[in-house]
């Protein structure tokens, strides 16, 4: 008996014994058989994109909102979105836009201590309705970079910087928290780094606002990006006449700006410190302060350019990201002492070299 597998070869059937095929079979059929023909998209002009911009809050007037300012100004039928906004903090320009607020925004506590809300940043973020939007750019030093997107639109996200209480930043919030803030945010904060990496994945192009910044965002998100320096308006910049003599210290009260070093100094050596800025260290600050010390909180536009003027030099002791203090007192060419490091190394150059430990 033969071991070898028998095989049955199928004839093609002749010509005339093959089986017939309707009408609307044939065409179905054919239709398989046929190139599909797809008809050219033509690309949307930039103009005629739904634009949505996304920032993390609008509780202050800092640098990030300006850069803001500047990216609205380029697309003005733009949406806004973002987590807390408070209408009064809002510059005229972004007034005219439609703004959209998270869910945490209705809540009054939340509104109060929205620093407090970290673990619900990424669910916040992932519920702002962005369908239907073509291009979608992300203001972002927290968590906006994980909005969720159309599969065709296309999210760049403007880094100010990596959360930098849940990367470099980390030992130090911590340390400076008490007890039963420290224990909480310690387990809440692995949850949310965790999600700030995957979300820096779904962002199509990542653009850095210095040298310094790309590196962490490489370091962080293992992720390229493009610098493009903030924009900074010295359009009505001056040089005063005459100067005063007191120092200047202008930003956001926070613990990495590191005001309180410019406050120790200034009252050992005697010299009058004007801080122009608000925040949640303002009140730690006002209990070190001394009678040289002046507390001025946030003024207007016209007040701060005399104040730029008129100043003897900027102090600036903030590892920043970028620095754009630094870069608006020098347009009323006033002198800057710096900590060498940062972001003020390509904002800041001088006689001396920064000093290194």
């Amino acid at each position: 008996m033969s071991t070898e597998p028998s095989v049955t070869l199928l004839e093609p059937p002749c010509a005339g014994n093959a089986p017939s095929m309707g009408c609307e079979q044939a065409d179905e059929f054919g239709a398989l058989l046929r190139p599909t023909v797809t008809k050219p998209v033509t690309p949307k002009s930039w103009r005629d994109l739904r634009v949505a911009i996304v920032h993390h809050w609008f509780i202050s007037r800092a640098g990030g909102e300006r850069v803001v300012d500047s990216i609205a100004s380029l697309f003005p039928n733009a949406d806004l979105f973002t987590l807390f906004l408070d209408k009064e903090k809002l510059s005229p320009a972004l007034e005219k836009h439609k703004m959209t607020s998270s869910f945490l925004d209705r809540s009054r506590l939340a509104r109060r201590a929205h620093r407090h809300f970290l673990p619900f940043y990424p669910l916040a973020v992932e519920t702002l309705n962005l369908s239907g939007y073509d291009l979608i750019i992300t203001s972002d030093s927290g968590p906006m970079k994980g909005v969720i997107t159309d599969p065709e639109s296309t999210h760049i996200c403007y880094c100010h910087s990596p959360m930098r209480y849940l990367w470099d930043g980390y030992s130090v919030y911590l340390r400076s928290m008490p007890p039963l803030t420290r224990t909480i945010f310690g387990l809440t904060a692995h949850y949310v780094r965790n999600w700030d990496y995957a979300a820096a994945q779904r962002v199509d192009h990542f653009i850095a606002n210095s040298r310094y910044v790309a590196g962490r965002i490489r370091k962080y998100y293992r992720r390229d990006s493009t610098v493009i320096h903030p924009p900074i308006n010295t359009s009505q910049s001056f040089l005063a006449r005459k100067h005063e003599d007191y120092y200047l210290a202008v930003g956001r009260l926070v613990s990495y700006k590191r005001t309180d070093i410019l406050m120790d100094a200034c009252i050992k050596l005697g010299k009058r410190l004007v801080i122009v800025g608000d925040g949640p260290e303002m009140k730690r600050l006002r209990k070190h302060s001394a009678k040289n010390i002046e507390f001025l909180g946030e003024v207007d536009e016209c007040q701060l350019r005399n104040l730029y003027a008129h100043c003897r030099a900027l102090l600036f002791a903030a590892d920043e990201d970028f620095g754009m203090v630094p870069l608006e007192a020098q347009s009323y060419g006033r002198p800057v002492i710096a900590f060498g490091k940062g972001g003020s190394l390509e904002t800041v150059s001088g006689v001396y070299s920064p000093i290194t430990a």
